[in-house]
């Protein structure tokens, strides 16, 4: 953690506030969405400028316009690094369906931006709360973590990439594999699972919640 007080992590924070307004389903907004992804990095001990820097703005190009990926690329000695992962990370969903962009991930992606993946997606499934979305919609995430986000851990152990970080990743797909066996559980075992997300939806909108 010592490296951390090199670090120049402000200036991105700073770009990343531009995703303050835009809001989540689950409530809050992707800036917080990115700063989460960033400290579960640090909580796996993953402390490289350029994975944590990437985290903080993983969203900013595909999310929002008011940052361009000239300012990425110049904002410090990082900046091309970062800018190559954002961009790697980027999904355009006029041309790219999730399916094909997850595929080419897994199958053509960095370490680091597979890295980041697997933090994004830890935070995405900690964010999958009961009732927020449709069964049908929390069921297809689920599979689709199963089917491309965790086999990035071993295609990880695989590649080129330092002792410490295999290990690293080793412990963060077993808590993508726990949250799938949990989050699979509450979709399971609520029956009536879609009336009381309509209901709970319906009252959330009659107190002006801004979450739908």
């Amino acid at each position: 953690m010592y490296a951390l007080r090199d670090m120049e992590l402000a200036p991105w924070i700073q770009k990343a506030t531009a995703l303050i307004e835009h809001h989540r389903k689950v409530g809050g907004n992707q800036f917080r969405h990115c700063l989460a992804t960033m400290t579960i990095l640090m909580d796996y001990h993953l402390i490289d400028s350029v994975l944590l820097k990437t985290a903080i703005v993983h969203d900013l190009l595909e999310d929002s316009t008011k940052v361009s990926a000239q300012e990425l690329l110049n904002l410090d000695s990082d900046g091309p690094a970062v800018l190559e992962l954002v961009l790697e990370l980027s999904r355009d969903k006029k041309t790219q369906s999730k399916i094909e962009y997850l595929e080419k991930l897994l199958s053509k992606g960095s370490s680091k931006a597979k890295i980041v993946k697997l933090a994004d997606r830890i935070s995405n499934l900690t964010d999958l709360h009961l009732f927020v979305f449709s069964k049908e919609d929390a069921e297809g995430y689920i599979r689709q973590t199963e089917q491309y986000i965790l086999p990035m851990v071993s295609s990880l152990f695989n590649e080129e990439i330092p002792e410490d970080q295999k290990k690293m990743v080793i412990e963060m797909g077993k808590e993508l594999h726990d949250l799938i066996i949990i989050r699979r559980m509450y979709v399971q075992e609520f029956v009536n699972y879609e009336s009381i997300r309509i209901k709970i939806r319906n009252k959330l909108k009659s107190i002006s919640l801004r979450l739908w």
